[in-house]
């Protein structure tokens, strides 16, 4: 007799192993672009505190009322941030069996894809928010791109076929 825990158990299984996959690809991503961003923005460029650049990401829900919100808006713009990135990871986890070019080519993979990610953002996302675009620069789009490409597109690109390669998502 089959029971339907035993019939349910292996998609259960592969579904929570690539949410473990989303999840770990995701926070890596977000994390090294938040603190990359932060290095930048905040310390080489001194261009913002850390919490400002935090606010400015919640100010795509808030509008410019996310700058007098204090650490709870930064905490609101660091969650965004996060649910960006592990956005951007589910895609790629589920793209990544179903495209030949992703597995095949994992650096240019990583570089389209980051760059796509850059243009998803600053073309579409930010100007449906209430986010205030900064005006365009030249040195701005490229260092932002670069950032994304470096340390979202890349480590998605990279880490997502050691998943697939360590079998988990079986």
């Amino acid at each position: 007799m089959t029971t339907l825990s035993a019939v349910t158990s292996k998609p259960r299984s592969e579904a929570s192993s690539k949410a473990r996959a989303v999840l770990g690809v995701g926070f890596v991503a977000g994390s090294l672009d938040i603190l990359t961003a932060i290095g930048v923005y905040s310390g080489l460029l001194g261009r913002v505190s850390p919490v400002q650049l935090l606010q400015s990401v919640a100010a795509g829900l808030l509008g410019n009322a996310a700058f007098q919100g204090g650490t709870a808006t930064a905490l609101l713009g660091l969650a965004c941030h996060y649910a960006i990135a592990l956005s951007f990871a589910a895609v790629y986890v589920w793209a990544y069996p179903r495209i030949d070019f992703l597995r095949r080519r994992s650096l240019i993979s990583g570089i389209s894809y980051g760059a796509l990610a850059w243009l998803l953002m600053n073309l579409v996302v930010v100007p449906l928010s209430r986010a205030t675009q900064p005006p365009f620069t030249l040195q701005g789009t490229a260092m932002g791109l670069a950032i994304v490409v470096l340390m979202v597109g890349m480590p998605i690109a990279l880490l997502v076929p050691r998943y697939y390669a360590a079998g988990k998502h079986q």
